[in-house]
């Protein structure tokens, strides 16, 4: 009997079924995003090589849709049907609005979030330990987040009076910050000041309002769109000389003054592992919703040097990190 080479007896096991080295199946991924495929490709990396980690990868055992709403929300529902109607073996969705357009599509096709504020009053599960429906992932807030971010506020600025909260009323997910938010900052004496921005047509008129109510600080509720839109916001801030308190460090980032955040990087890492426990026979509505474990302080020196603003030694010394 001749002998075979490691080639042909590799060759000989990808042809027999259940072999050693037997090809997997392929799987058909749907990725529905509300800002774009530009702004997002640094964590579309990020995602993407945690699921290669795992053992998928795009061109060989997986087939991956994408839709991006590029910030607007009322795009979400069509886009999330032509997604369904590919028949994914799982749905992506990044923030509440892709989340509830999918859940809205679907029923069946189980459904990952990532970065949802609060899963349980938007309705995208019945609870946090059981979600009960067929979307599972990772929340992205708890119920001291905005007070914290306040207290910050007041750390760094002891005689703020007025802060001027940038806000989308058509994101559902918002409804509930801004109602934490007025709370905590009456709490802290702060008054605040709700300026709507629902799309790209609003800038000019909230920067004007914004500019009108003469604010101590400009605080940013973090969103597909004003995620899609950040350096807009921020230049606007900076060029009037108003601090901002930022809900992503991507924002201190680009020049913003301050942020403290969840990590947006452990958001997507996390919701690439629950598709892999989903796909390898999981049930949604079993799996538990992840919640964050730590929030990080990114504060910017250039830009407070820019703006006259010092930090408290304490709050520096507490930084996760620093922009010099």
């Amino acid at each position: 009997m001749k002998r075979r080479t490691v080639l042909q007896l590799a060759a000989a096991m990808l042809a027999t079924p259940g072999g050693a080295f037997a090809q997997a199946r392929t799987y058909r991924m749907s990725y529905l995003g509300g800002s774009s495929a530009a702004a997002s490709a640094p964590l579309q990396k990020v995602f993407f090589a945690r699921l290669e980690e795992l053992g998928y990868r795009e061109g060989r055992n997986l087939v991956v849709d994408r839709r991006f709403a590029e910030g607007n929300l009322g795009r979400l529902p069509a886009l999330a049907a032509e997604l369904v109607a590919l028949k994914p073996d799982v749905l992506f969705a990044v923030t509440s609005p892709p989340a509830l357009a999918a859940l809205k599509a679907t029923s069946t096709i189980p459904v990952v979030f990532a970065a949802v504020s609060d899963p349980v009053s938007v309705g995208i599960v019945k609870n946090l330990a059981r979600p009960g429906m067929n979307a599972t992932g990772v929340s992205s807030q708890n119920a001291d987040l905005q007070g914290r971010r306040l207290q910050i506020v007041r750390e760094v600025f002891p005689a703020a009076a007025r802060v001027a909260v940038l806000h989308n009323p058509l994101n559902a997910a918002e409804l509930p910050i801004v109602a934490s938010l007025q709370e905590a900052g009456k709490k802290l004496g702060l008054a605040l000041r709700v300026i709507e921005l629902k799309s790209e047509h609003d800038f000019d008129p909230a920067f004007k309002a914004i500019e009108a109510g003469q604010p101590n600080l400009l605080y940013v509720i973090e969103s597909s769109f004003t995620y899609l839109h950040r350096a807009r916001i921020v230049e606007f801030a900076n060029s009037r000389r108003l601090p901002g308190m930022y809900g992503l460090a991507d924002f201190a980032d680009v020049g913003g003054l301050m942020s403290y955040s969840f990590n947006l990087i452990e958001q997507y890492r996390a919701a690439a592992t629950y598709i892999d426990r989903i796909l390898k026979g999981a049930k949604p509505a079993e799996l538990p919703v992840e919640q964050p474990t730590r929030f990080e302080l990114v504060l910017n020196l250039k830009t407070a040097k820019a703006l006259g603003v010092r930090f408290p030694r304490a709050l520096l010394l507490g930084a996760d990190r620093v922009i010099e």
